[in-house]
């Protein structure tokens, strides 16, 4: 296939981009900056973002600002909404029926709330949002921006990846932790780059129509300390749906496995 990418000059861009074209497709890099993007344009831009994605078969939404402190906060909600607008109409313009999204844990509120609330763990898709900052929130609308698409293009195959962290192994992860605060709010979580895109290329090869929500994120935490320990100390007051023995991760991926035959690599 020939893949259009959008925000292919970011950390997640360049580790997709990467899988995809070892996997043997076209991939057409599209960044609003120069770097390694071969066609400059601009995803909150309708009609940049559609002249670049002319001819191709799937489009990979990964253009946008990836924390609530990149910029104010009307730019990065308002930045993430628009972009993931585009990028999902400009497809069912051009007929391009596989659409691939970086979406976030966050969607359900997490790392940037001031204390994050969670009805039980391992945290599931079908997880009520409690987001309170603009970033977060730009990820939940972007998801039921997808919702919307689907409904009025059932030929659409949209899938929404939440992704946790991204780094290039557990290794880094650890030493590029967060304070305390955040990392408690963010359940010790994180993904490798690599990963990523081996879920991005599944995505790309769907067996359903619709909009699907898939949670991405490793197997394991980057605490050393048990995650019953973790939950019992800083959680004591949310429910366990199943057990989390050793360092098991507080994110269920089965739906990952299910949908996508996807499970992380071990560390």
């Amino acid at each position: 296939m020939l893949i259009a990418i959008t925000g292919a000059n970011g950390v997640v861009g360049r580790a997709v981009t990467r899988e995809l074209a070892h996997a043997g497709h076209h991939v057409r890099a599209i960044d609003k900056t120069p770097g390694t993007a071969t066609v400059l344009a601009d995803a909150c831009d309708h009609d940049d973002l559609s002249a670049a994605v002319d001819g191709a078969d799937a489009i990979v939404h990964l253009a946008g600002l990836r924390s609530p402190h990149v910029a104010d906060p009307a730019t990065v909600h308002h930045t993430n909404v628009v972009a993931s607008y585009n990028a999902l109409t400009v497809a069912a313009e051009h007929g391009i029926t596989k659409i691939c999204t970086a979406s976030s844990i966050n969607a359900v509120g997490g790392a940037y709330s001031r204390r994050a609330h969670y009805d039980y763990f391992p945290v599931d898709e079908r997880h009520p949002t409690y987001n309170e900052d603009p970033y977060s929130l730009s990820k939940w609308i972007a998801e039921a921006q997808a919702d919307s698409l689907a409904r009025r293009h059932p030929e659409l195959s949209i899938a929404s990846l939440r992704l946790h962290g991204v780094t290039t192994d557990r290794r880094s992860a650890i030493a590029d932790r967060p304070g305390p605060d955040v990392v408690i709010n963010h359940l010790w979580g994180y993904v490798r780059g690599d990963a990523v895109g081996q879920a991005v290329l599944a995505a790309l090869h769907p067996d359903w129509h619709g909009h699907e929500i898939i949670n991405i994120v490793a197997a394991d935490t980057i605490s050393e300390t048990p995650s019953a320990q973790l939950a019992a100390q800083h959680w004591p007051h949310v429910p366990l749906r199943t057990d989390l023995p050793g360092n098991r991760g507080f994110y269920d991926c089965r739906k990952a496995h299910r949908l996508l035959g996807w499970t992380h690599p071990e560390p």
